[in-house]
């Protein structure tokens, strides 16, 4: 543990940003899985509605940092390719 102030409250900083981190890509995480359960599933509607939330928490990622703007291309057009075969 630091000495110095600013050193003490940069890891309690840390700390939470690093538990928000965490928190925010396992909810990322969680509506990736749910889009695929949906496409898995083979209703359209469902995998459509899913698909659109899907899309909106890769772009909501990628503008916080929490993902680079390569890799949530990467991924929506993954969840594209997806859509499209069902």
């Amino acid at each position: 543990m630091p000495n110095i102030k600013s050193a003490k409250k940069r890891v309690l900083v840390g700390k939470a940003n690093n538990a928000r981190n965490k928190a925010d890509k396992s909810e990322l995480k969680t509506v990736l899985k749910k889009f695929d359960a949906a496409v898995a599933g083979g209703s359209r509607d469902e995998a459509e509605s899913a698909y659109k939330v899907a899309v909106k928490a890769v772009d909501k990622a990628a503008a916080k940092g929490l993902i680079h703007k390569n890799n949530a291309a990467h991924k929506k057009s993954s969840l594209d390719t997806k859509l499209a075969t069902l």
